[in-house]
């Protein structure tokens, strides 16, 4: 067996049907292709970080994974079934992943505690009680338990992505989107943030992460996808990928970055 196909079988729960697989996915806006022909697969309880250059196709592809973006080829699975083409279809399995943004993406003019309840009592119908209950937990959990009157202009950005964790987290996902939630927060909050994640992760969260945070991909990935243009250079354990990188592409990337483990 060749060295790339025990890494694959040897992935956690590699045994059983993946949460999300993307075969051969393609999309373009145009003439512009912004990802070539992606095949990657994220398997129950992992940790999956996609890293690489601004502009690689990272984003683009997290977003096909709950449709945000419509794909131009391939396909692409969830719990081993194609995305619906319904929107009624596409709207529950929606329901069964959370989403992250760079931006937070925090209703304004509602309090912490609101933002949290509103998609439960909206979406799955849980009551005004139950609600509330399950989003106090949730702000404890995150370390925000005494913010939960207050709006998100009262916030630090660290803040508020941790209520946008909180919220994602109160529709009961069964996978978590990140998508480059550290990047609009100045270093001193970073950190508040990748601990909630960190602590995910070691739950037993599924997770796709697009991040630019080296030393959290390193230290909590399971799998690294590395992209370049479009495309996967390089995949792999994170050991592999940041200690022993098999592609030029991939070393010339985490050198330019500095990394040095």
């Amino acid at each position: 067996m060749s060295t790339v196909a025990a890494q694959i079988q040897n992935r956690k729960n590699a045994d059983q049907t993946p949460v999300v697989e993307y075969r051969s996915i393609r999309k373009q806006y145009g003439e512009f292709v912004a990802i070539g022909s992606v095949t990657a697969r994220v398997n129950k309880g992992e940790v999956v970080c996609l890293i690489g250059p601004s502009g690689s196709g990272k984003s683009t592809l997290l977003r096909t994974t709950n449709a945000l973006e419509q794909i131009q080829g391939g396909e692409l699975l969830f719990d081993g079934k194609p995305l619906p083409a319904s929107k009624a279809g596409i709207r529950q399995v929606r329901q069964r992943m959370g989403m992250v943004f760079q931006n937070f993406e925090l209703f304004p003019h509602k309090t912490v505690l609101e933002n949290i309840t509103v998609g439960p009592r909206t979406v799955l119908k849980v009551s005004e009680q139950e609600a509330r209950k399950r989003a106090v937990a949730l702000l404890d959990k995150v370390g925000l338990a005494d913010k939960a009157d207050k709006y998100p202009a009262n916030l630090s950005g660290g803040q508020q992505q941790r209520v946008a964790i909180a919220r994602a987290l109160a529709m009961e996902p069964e996978v978590m989107l990140f998508d480059e939630p550290t990047s609009a927060l100045d270093p001193e909050t970073i950190g508040e943030v990748l601990n909630v994640m960190k602590r995910l992760a070691e739950e037993g969260m599924t997770m796709i992460v697009v991040t630019h945070e080296m030393t959290f991909a390193r230290r909590v990935a399971d799998w690294v996808v590395v992209f370049d243009r479009g495309n996967i250079v390089e995949q792999g354990p994170a050991a592999q990928i940041f200690d022993n990188p098999q592609a030029e592409r991939t070393r010339d990337f985490l050198s330019h970055l500095g990394w040095d483990g």
